[in-house]
């Protein structure tokens, strides 16, 4: 059969594409869904059967593949293909064995893993094995078996240097852009910080989605390997590094579903900072009523398991525990955001307070891995770093690498669409709803228009008066802009309390 590129993203599966009529179709018994195997150009591929009745999709003498599995084969429209009923994946006995709630070893972690990265698995099968995962919660060893079998599922980076830095945060906090500040501040101090981050699925913005606003971040590895040699640090998407390539294929099923189990977060923020080379991690684990963990409780047992796995790694971990009761910074969107971590570069005084403070605190723990630095020394030396403006400077250096883009954080270009959330009554700003926030911006469109999202005017304990403006939401397309307005009308996410009212304090460890 000759091989058609279908236009459809179907977002890390495999999809081949059969007209009803198709002899093919009709003389092997294939059904929609039923599992194929597809070979062409010496390769061959598994896919996931979806039946077409529009000839100008695809053609009764055509195999229709979706775009990820056409890259694949590596072949040009019209190839020809055969295609044959496939057989099961070989660790399929194992995930039934999971979702019978047994317990799994090394090598069956280590058989399902190959089998998911390497395109094996529908999303229905996906999807089993997440919830089966989720249901019958891992225990640490487990964990420890998935973060190795996905590190082993894609390349490991060797800088060839003893300290290799990174800061990550488990998510879930609205504008918390402290990355685009922190690899700046230790790679000015001289540690090396190669950080790759992933763009957004269920949020308004990630690390690669703003820096995308300065710079490229879509670069071939070799060219961020030459950026992080010259300049210790770079700020890019990680999908062209093939870093636990198990773990994206995972995600495309985890975040639709929110299921974010600690397993599984574990085993996915692990792999893909050991697969980056990283020697040492400081991880930001934000706790609020509103945020992934709620209760101090809950991110103590989420540290000790993040250190148990990460110690039978040899990962030196420092664990984080921050304040996630509310947004950080003043934007919420790729170019808002962009515009916050600019200004505290710039040392703007216009710039938010608590990234600056909070960028500064992780830049600190990530200085105190340097053997030369006394313990405690590391949040003078950041602070130092960024008031002498040579943050800015590697920060400019590493946008100009990568191949700078024009922004102007004065005059940033937002969403030509906008309205105003005021407050409906006198009082305390005394909660903010991480969540809503983060889908009101999202409805306005970001982080697709990098121009879309929300710019807050108040935060926690501030004192409003009924009328007086809370946040300002941007879109560029009125659709966008409609759905969010009716988001905020059901829900803003914000609380205000009695004059009286004071939000609860909370203590950083």
């Amino acid at each position: 059969m000759a091989l058609r590129r279908v236009a459809i993203d179907t977002w890390h599966e495999n999809v081949a594409y059969l007209h009803r009529d198709c002899a093919v179709y009709r003389a092997e018994g294939f059904q929609a869904l039923s599992k194929v195997e597809v070979r062409a150009n010496g390769r061959h591929i598994l896919a996931t059967v979806n039946v077409v009745d529009d000839a100008a999709i695809v053609g009764c003498h055509e195999l229709g593949l979706s775009e990820d599995a056409f890259q694949q084969l590596g072949v040009q429209d019209g190839h020809t293909a055969s295609i044959s009923q496939a057989e099961p994946p070989a660790s399929m006995a194992m995930l039934f064995r999971k979702i019978g709630g047994e317990r799994l070893g090394r090598e069956d972690f280590r058989a399902i893993v190959q089998d998911i990265a390497s395109h094996h698995y529908s999303k229905i099968e996906l999807t089993a094995f997440v919830v089966a995962c989720n249901r019958a919660e891992l225990d640490r060893e487990e964990v420890y078996f998935l973060t190795e079998a996905m590190v082993a599922s894609g390349r490991t980076l060797d800088w060839r240097e003893p300290l290799v830095v990174d800061k990550h945060c488990i998510g879930g906090i609205p504008g918390n852009r402290t990355s685009m500040l922190v690899v700046p501040i230790v790679a000015a101090h001289g540690l090396l910080c190669p950080k790759t981050s992933s763009r957004a699925i269920t949020s308004p913005a990630g690390t690669a989605d703003t820096m995308a606003v300065l710079a490229n971040v879509e670069l071939p590895f070799a060219s961020l390997e030459q950026i992080v040699r010259t300049h210790r640090g770079c700020l890019a998407w990680g999908g062209t590094a093939d870093l636990s390539p198990a773990d994206d294929v995972l995600i495309s099923v985890e975040r639709p579903l929110s299921i974010d189990s600690p397993g599984q977060m574990v085993a996915s923020i692990l792999s893909k900072k050991i697969a980056a080379g990283s020697t040492h991690l400081v991880l930001d684990i934000p706790i609020g009523p509103t945020a992934k963990v709620r209760s101090m409780p809950e991110a103590q047992r989420l540290r000790r398991l993040f250190e148990y796995v990460a110690g039978r790694m040899h990962l030196a971990l420092d664990v984080v525990i921050t304040d996630g009761r509310q947004p950080i910074g003043n934007g919420v969107g790729p170019v808002l955001e962009a515009r916050d971590v600019m200004q505290v570069l710039q040392n703007d005084p216009r710039a938010p307070i608590d990234l600056r403070q909070k960028a500064l605190r992780l830049a600190g723990r990530l200085i105190e891995c340097d053997p030369d630095v006394r313990g405690g020394d590391g949040f003078a030396i950041a602070r130092d770093i960024l008031d002498s403006g040579r943050a800015l400077s590697r920060m400019n250096a590493i946008i100009e690498a990568q191949g700078s883009r024009s922004f102007d954080p004065n005059a940033p270009r937002l969403g030509a669409l906008s309205f105003e959330v005021r407050a409906d009554a006198s009082g305390v700003v005394a909660g903010i709803d991480n969540v809503q926030i983060a889908r009101i911006a999202r409805l306005a469109g970001a982080p697709k228009v990098p121009g879309a999202g929300l710019d807050l005017l108040r935060k926690l304990g501030h004192a409003v008066a009924a009328g007086d403006l809370l946040y300002r939401v941007h879109a560029d397309f009125p659709a966008d802009l409609e759905f969010a307005r009716q988001a905020c009308e059901r829900a803003s996410g914000f609380t205000i309390g009695g004059a009286d009212a004071q939000p609860h304090v909370f203590v950083e460890f």
